[in-house]
């Protein structure tokens, strides 16, 4: 047995180790595009400032030791070592930091939380909730509204950068690459050439995005493998060719007499030094589609050496040409007989690192827009197999508008590298500044190690960052107009967005309401279903007694649905229905709140229809049997079940995961809320849910649930010919059709709102929502089904 064991055991750790070293080979045309192609930028962009390195070689030494030890710091160390653990389910990014932090401390903005999302699988908190070791730190900022503000701020700052980001890698790495054409033309020739050919080669980029990166993505891996391979051997050469003690750089000394001799020119060049960790952040945030080993191999032992072997090529190289008639450049420093095929080279790895932040910046677009902080766009799946590869046409087509516009504008790497090192810098700040937060409320750190890590780590990016927003007129302003103006559209969305459901919130409809309606008061009930959606997780929409004031008829089967967003990447398809009944069984109306996370795909709506009323009818065929008896519940502990009063608080978590063994099993149930599963012969997996509305106290308890299975088809006639009225008039109403109810909103600022609060509501958000997506587009829902609701919200 032993020997079996090991065997197995070691046949185990080989397929973990292949697989892998799979991801690694696979994440290097993914996320390391980017950071791979620095190599053909850095240095032109550090002597843009009329530094000129000297027979002694100071300053080239000093910008090469500036070069290793911000490659050392902050992508091995910051990023492979610390942030890459500060994952959320393993998912990373700005907005998986932001998810971290609002699920471990109430800082949350989205208006429709409930109790019952905590009880999601992917809902990780490392103690249970009545562990109260509350730090000073996440007690502040939950007693201040405003600090909730500016983590958001925050958040949408650097997200905002993110995508500044995806406007200017493309223009950057392509225009470099494309510039080795210099040394083969005159400068008319060159003048004339590279502009449009680093424009043709973006439209073509960009029009290719809508095929999805599966198409051609098998082929990524290998370019960027070629190039690193190609730019370490170039590396080697130079060194063992010009100046084998270039080495000696690696010493921070250099550091120091680079800034001594050179002073505020010194200075001023860190803004083209710190491009050399551009693409670091999105080892990060491309967390998801691999692993932490692949990336932390692929980093470690590849790309690094790699990228420390080219920088010191082409020091050794420039270290013995001071004089040379080019500019300082990466194809300078190549040999003249192998110019050309690394050139065709450092293009295709310029298109494989655009390709990379372009996908980044549909995936962030797409979590903004999930939690409520960008409008709704038009998002399109390319792959049906591979989970998040996306495509966005309005934001495709306005980067390649844009980034044709700046690299036109521009015309040159000086000005493009200051624009991109801003952006990089940015986002990398507040990461940091999330990762301290995560340090202290997630880890449980104490606030010192906290401390320590920003002001580390804060204190570098700081100085790089000030050196590139000195450089303010000189490119610098490009990201930061374009992040102001995409933080006041974010933020204006969501905070009309939080105003209009505190409206709906405020003017909902009592149930009482509901079950009055009937031919008493002419109101008729149509076959079909109508499907009513809302923000709303609880009580009647306004929009809904608007519709049955002016046409006093409803559908037979009424469902209240509710597509909401939580602060979790995704939500298992078990756990995702959360469905009730909206009064008694003969009133025919339900409750379903559908929980997607901020990674997850949104069904089709005809996938979403059917598995909807699949849902219904497990509902149904479940409350039956919980009323009737025909599910025993034992509680082993002492303790009795509280709940709401009302049936329009319980909900019942619909899944879709088969439960094998006994029909009786044990769980453990929390009153906060309530969570227990019941096996049927007929429902593949059902988990009741009690639903509550407020905070209330946590009572752990045991309960053992059975199905009295002789007794259910010979004992209960009269249930089961109530049950099957109830699923035929369920079914029979699909058959009739089922009507979508959404409601056309129209916001205006009340009387007395401020100036700013007018402008934001009564012409930012009202120009934003005509001009976006409608919420049938987003949904998906077809125009012959489409019901529209008309309202005027006062905010």
């Amino acid at each position: 047995m032993d020997l079996e064991y090991g065997r197995c055991r070691s046949t185990s750790k080989k397929n973990f180790w292949k697989k892998t070293l799979l991801l690694a080979y696979q994440s290097l045309g993914v996320v390391y595009g980017d950071l791979s192609i620095s190599p053909l930028y850095v240095y032109k962009s550090s002597f843009a400032e009329d530094i000129h390195h000297s027979e002694t070689n100071e300053e080239i030494l000093g910008v090469l030791s500036f070069v290793f030890w911000t490659l050392t710091l902050v992508p091995l160390f910051k990023y492979v070592f610390i942030v890459l653990r500060a994952d959320d389910n393993g998912e990373g990014g700005t907005f998986a930091l932001y998810s971290l932090i609002c699920r471990h401390a109430k800082v949350s903005l989205l208006p429709n939380r409930q109790v019952a999302d905590e009880a999601l699988s992917t809902y990780k908190l490392d103690h249970s909730p009545e562990a109260k070791n509350s730090s000073k730190v996440k007690l502040v900022l939950e007693k201040h509204k405003f600090l909730h503000t500016a983590l958001l701020i925050l958040v949408l700052l650097g997200t905002c950068m993110v995508i500044g980001d995806g406007l200017l890698t493309p223009a950057i790495s392509v225009f470099s690459a494309v510039s080795g054409l210099e040394l083969s033309m005159s400068k008319d020739q060159h003048q004339y050439a590279v502009i449009p050919i680093t424009c043709f080669i973006l439209v073509c980029l960009f029009a290719l995005q809508h095929y999805g990166t599966h198409r051609i993505g098998f082929c990524f891996a290998p370019v960027i493998l070629i190039w690193l391979l190609c730019i370490s051997g170039l590396g080697l050469y130079n060194i063992f060719n010009w100046n084998p003690h270039v080495y000696k750089a690696l010493s921070p000394y250099y550091m120091f007499k680079f800034l001594k001799k050179t002073r505020k020119r010194g200075w001023m060049s860190l803004g083209g030094i710190l491009l050399c960790i551009t693409g670091s952040e999105a080892m990060f945030a491309d967390l998801g589609h691999f692993s932490y080993t692949a990336i932390q191999i692929a980093f470690t032992f590849m790309v690094y050496p790699a990228l420390i072997l080219a920088y010191m090529g082409q020091a050794a190289y420039l270290s013995k040409h001071h004089h040379t008639i080019h500019q300082i450049g990466f194809y300078v420093s190549v040999p003249e007989s192998v110019r050309w095929p690394v050139l065709v080279i450092a293009i295709l790895a310029s298109v494989v690192g655009s390709q990379a932040i372009i996908s980044g910046t549909f995936s962030i677009i797409n979590q903004s827009q999930s939690l409520g902080c960008f409008p709704r766009v038009k998002v399109v799946h390319t792959s049906a197999k591979i989970h998040g590869q996306i495509y966005i046409p309005e934001i495709n087509w306005t980067l390649m508008i844009l980034c044709i516009a700046v690299t036109i504008g521009f015309r040159d790497v000086k000005h493009l590298g200051n624009a991109s090192g801003l952006a990089v810098m940015a986002v990398m700040l507040v990461t940091t500044c999330l990762t301290s937060l995560v340090i202290i409320l997630c880890w449980h750190k104490p606030s010192v190690i906290a401390l320590c890590f920003l002001l580390f780590f804060g204190s570098i990016e700081l100085l790089y960052f000030s050196a590139s927003l000195i450089k303010f007129l000189e490119g610098a302003w490009l990201p930061i107009l374009l992040a102001l103006f995409l933080v006041t559209i974010m933020f204006v969305w969501h905070y009309a967005s939080v105003k209009k459901y505190e409206y709906d919130l405020y003017n909902k409809v009592s149930l009482e309401w509901l079950l009055a309606l009937g031919p008493s008061l002419g109101i008729a009930r149509v076959p079909g279903i109508g499907l009513v959606f809302t923000d709303l997780t609880s009580g009647i929409p306004a929009n809904f007694s608007r519709f049955v004031t002016n046409l006093p008829a409803f559908h037979r089967i009424l469902v209240f649905v509710c597509v909401k967003s939580v602060p979790v990447p995704f939500v298992p398809p078990a756990e995702r229905y959360l469905v009730g009944r909206v009064g008694p069984p003969a009133h025919r109306s339900y409750r379903c709140i559908v929980r997607y996370g901020y990674r997850d795909v949104h069904q089709d709506v005809d996938s979403f229809e059917s598995e909807l009323i699949s849902k219904l009818a497990d509902f149904i065929r479940y409350d039956w049997f919980k009323a009737h008896g025909v599910i025993d519940t034992c509680n082993e502990d002492d303790g009795s079940q509280s709940g709401a009063s009302s049936s329009e608080y319980k909900l019942a978590v619909i899944g879709t995961v088969s439960l094998s063994g006994t029909p009786a099993f044990e769980i453990e149930e929390n009153v906060q809320p309530a969570s227990v599963s019941v096996g049927f012969p007929t429902v593949e997996s059902i988990t009741d849910g009690l639903e509550t509305m407020g905070p209330v106290g946590i009572v752990e308890r045991r309960v053992r649930f059975a199905v009295d299975y002789e007794s259910e088809a010979d004992s209960r006639p009269e249930m089961n010919i109530q049950l099957r009225e109830e699923l035929d008039d369920l079914y029979g109403a699909q058959q009739a059709g089922t009507a979508f109810i959404l409601g056309h909103s129209h916001v205006r600022a009340k009387q007395g709102s401020s100036l700013l609060r007018k402008l934001a509501i009564n012409i930012g958000y009202n120009f934003l929502r005509r001009n976006c997506r409608g919420a049938d587009v987003a949904l998906k829902v077809p125009p012959a089904s489409l019901l529209e609701v008309g309202m005027v919200y006062i905010v």
